[in-house]
């Protein structure tokens, strides 16, 4: 009740469903309910930003046959692939691995990465770009919050609720599906090279103290022309 009262409820049955392995006994910590709190922090603030820019959203309107940036491509393979994994996982009764999966792909991947480069298109004035983005944005979230249910069931239909959906009640939606049309290779390859090369301008930043509002030239070496094409159609990123 303490936990409970002080984290709530989502982040200790979370906690407590995720946070074992096989054949050892689980240690409580508050540290790590608390690693857990920020977590439904992420989800929470993550899908309120998603909602706002989702400009009333119909489920019907979720559209994914238009053309889709390398982060749209990227998100889509990654999902495909967190559903696998997810879902192998919980058939073994390896809830803890099934966590981690679900909290590197929400929190590093779709919070971190796909939704500041979805700001891009969002914010921008070609409404077929900010369509795809809409339906990706929906698209992803709603699996996300299936996924999530069995562990975080009160948070998850708050959410769901709001998102464009079809049917009463999450408790009543299928689980996951992988897709296999959206898994493509190339652009995890052409995203990875990305967040690698941000990363790296990051980094010099801040070893020379140079502030990420101050604007810079940067000069990218290669020897291979179709990295440098790569590179060049995703300049804006």
């Amino acid at each position: 009740m303490d936990v409970i009262e002080k984290y709530g409820a989502e982040s200790l049955r979370y906690f407590l469903s995720t946070g074992s392995a096989p054949g050892q006994d689980l240690r409580f910590q508050w540290e790590k309910v608390e690693s857990t709190w920020n977590f439904v922090n992420k989800i929470w603030n993550a899908s309120r930003f998603a909602l706002m820019n989702m400009g009333g959203m119909k489920y019907e309107e979720i559209d994914l046959s238009g053309e889709k940036s390398v982060a749209d491509e990227w998100i889509l393979t990654r999902l495909n692939q967190t559903i696998e994994q997810v879902t192998k996982n919980i058939d073994r009764y390896e809830f803890g691995e099934a966590g981690r999966h679900l909290y590197n792909f929400i929190w590093d991947e779709f919070c971190d990465w796909y939704i500041e480069m979805a700001k891009l298109p969002l914010y921008g004035e070609d409404e077929a770009k900010i369509k795809t983005t809409r339906s990706v944005l929906a698209y992803t979230l709603d699996n996300i919050m299936r996924m999530l249910h069995p562990f975080m069931p009160f948070v998850t239909e708050e959410i769901w609720q709001h998102l464009p959906h079809e049917g009463e009640s999450i408790t009543q939606a299928s689980w996951p599906r992988v897709n296999p049309t959206f898994n493509n290779d190339r652009a995890v390859g052409e995203m990875e090279r990305l967040v690698n090369i941000i990363r790296a301008v990051r980094n010099i930043r801040a070893e020379v103290d140079t502030p990420m509002s101050k604007e810079i030239q940067l000069m990218i070496q290669t020897k291979d022309e179709e990295v440098a094409q790569e590179l060049e159609t995703n300049r804006h990123y």
